[in-house]
């Protein structure tokens, strides 16, 4: 319980986007049902039939997923609350946020067994979606507004509505286009999601307009709270689904006009958007962790810390003494006096006892040290693998570095932690920031290691899809990173950075899939930009690293 406690926090952001995933997924296949199988199935002739099986099959294991992940998620907050605040769990289950859950997973329960029916009934389907829809709209920051409650109700209910309709609807239509093998019926399928797509688009936009009044109120906290800077990362990605889903309506309308036209990259940007899409949920998720924009009036960032904070200078390549470091001298002074007491000396830092760790100069200095050699590790990879696309044999071993850079990190990112400091690795991973730099190691390390083998030739073409999922797994995480730093400004400071770091990743990783999965013959244009794209944005991110700054 005491590690569930130590962990909530990170535990819950991720648990909470798994949520929203499963929810928007099994929402999207109910209107995809209802609004495009069923009046069309019979249009596309014996698919029709495949279609809605398999666009059944698809809600009803999300909805079954939104129910277990509900399960899960109002367990942990209940059980931690009963840890630590101490209220009786019949209080902490009649909580909002528990009543909530319940209806979630009875709604998931009903939703799961009214899909597995052959022709289960559009009405309670969606009467089912909309009490799914408010009750997580209960969960939001509008729940907890003593202003204008009602009416930011109502705009999360679209937001989360929108986002169903549109993300939530995609695996389906993949799905669908998979069934048929004629330009007509691939016309008829996208140009019947097109229309659905945009009412969510609609709905996001409205929404998500008046939640910016609301909850940020102004510029000045886009660039100066979290919650702004998170908002500014989901308009980034928002922005990017929309330029895919420009390029496939206009490839829609290309179905009718050009016989023969390819379908493959309407599907591999479809694809994208639910990558992407997802990547959005578990922003989203993060953003309910933070207060709103517009109720941290003070300790906001402004725009001349910014630009002083990260004005250009020569990257920090010299490490300071370990010795030197805050917690060291700490754990120094503390040895000292328990040998002039003769007692047990106290350590300087217990991972998970929420106390976060001292910081001075040498600190500071031994984080940039860090990240300004982890950018030019990457800045060499990223230039070693544009060598490589250009086709010099010698550079597609690239990918080792990676194992070179992983290695340096589990050294040198956490040096209070094995193997430099006192606090042994199982022990440390009761910290949360810990936990996070340990869980990027790996992710490195997984990912030199098999594009490596791919690169040589000792795996298939589908191991190659690891390396953009693992790309973009890693930006994503990244969005929901967090430091252990008491200063709000500085917390957000490096965050500011952190963030065009996230979407950099994001775009390499999905990039590169592009470039997989496109055709290398009727997307060959594609497939070039594609594959100049993710060396590029894998070199500004190693740029990006050596101008990091903490101070």
């Amino acid at each position: 319980m005491a590690l569930l406690v130590d962990l909530f926090g990170y535990l819950s952001i991720v648990l909470h986007g798994l949520v929203i995933v499963a929810q928007s997924m099994a929402l999207g296949g109910v209107f995809f049902l209802v609004f495009l199988v069923r009046p069309r199935a019979w249009q596309v002739g014996p698919a029709g039939e495949a279609i809605r099986r398999d666009t059944q099959r698809i809600a009803a294991w999300s909805a079954l997923a939104l129910a277990v992940l509900e399960a899960v998620s109002v367990a942990m907050q209940s059980a931690v609350l009963v840890a630590t605040v101490e209220l009786p769990l019949a209080d902490v289950l009649g909580a909002q946020f528990a009543l909530a859950g319940f209806v979630k997973i009875g709604a998931g329960l009903l939703l799961a067994a009214l899909l597995g029916l052959p022709r289960p009934p559009a009405l309670a389907l969606l009467l089912l979606a909309v009490i799914t829809l408010a009750a997580a709209t209960m969960t939001t920051h509008a729940a907890a507004r003593l202003d204008d409650r009602l009416p930011l109700l109502a705009v999360s209910f679209l937001h989360q509505l929108g986002a169903a309709i549109w993300i939530g609807g995609i695996p389906a239509f993949i799905s669908a286009l998979a069934r048929v093998h004629e330009a007509a019926s691939w016309r008829l399928i996208s140009e019947r999601f097109s229309a659905l797509s945009m009412v969510g688009v609609a709905c996001i936009l409205v929404s998500g307009a008046t939640m910016a009044v609301f909850y940020i109120g102004d510029w000045s906290a886009v660039y100066g709270t979290a919650y702004g800077v998170m908002v500014a990362a989901k308009v980034a990605m928002f922005l990017g689904l929309l330029a895919l889903g420009y390029g496939n309506f206009r490839l829609t309308r290309r179905l009718g006009r050009v016989p023969g036209t390819s379908v493959v990259r309407l599907k591999r940007f479809a694809e994208v958007e639910i990558g992407v899409g997802f990547t959005l949920f578990f922003a989203a998720a993060s953003l309910t962790s933070v207060p709103p924009a517009i109720d941290l009036v003070n300790d906001r960032v402004t725009l001349q810390e910014i630009v002083e904070r990260n004005a250009p200078r020569l990257p920090r390549l010299v490490s300071p003494d370990h010795d030197a470091l805050a917690l060291n001298a700490l754990q120094a002074q503390l040895d000292a006096e328990a040998r002039a007491q003769a007692s047990k000396p106290l350590p300087a830092f217990v991972p998970g006892s929420g106390a976060l760790p001292a910081r001075n100069a040498a600190d500071i200095a031994w984080s940039e040290y860090n990240h300004h050699w982890a950018g030019v590790f990457v800045v060499v990879i990223g230039l070693l693998a544009l060598l490589s696309e250009a086709g010099l044999r010698w550079a597609r071993h690239w990918p080792l570095l990676f194992l070179v850079m992983a290695g340096f990190l589990l050294v040198r990112a956490d040096p209070e932690v094995w193997p430099l400091g006192s606090v042994g690795l199982l022990e440390s991973l009761r910290d949360v920031e810990v936990l996070q730099h340990r869980f990027f190691v790996l992710l490195i390390i997984v990912f030199g290691l098999w594009e490596w083998r791919v690169r040589v030739g000792r795996a298939g073409p589908r191991a190659a899809l690891v390396f953009p999922l693992v790309t973009a797994a890693g930006g994503a995480a990244l969005l929901t990173h967090s430091h252990a730093i008491a200063n709000i400004k500085d917390q957000l400071l490096i965050e500011l950075t952190h963030t065009p770091l996230a979407l950099a990743g994001i775009a390499a990783g999905w990039a590169r899939w592009l470039e997989l999965r496109l055709d290398p013959v009727a997307n060959a244009r594609a497939r070039r930009i594609a594959g100049l794209a993710w060396p590029l944005c894998f070199i500004l991110v190693g740029v990006l690293l050596m101008l990091y700054r903490e101070a």
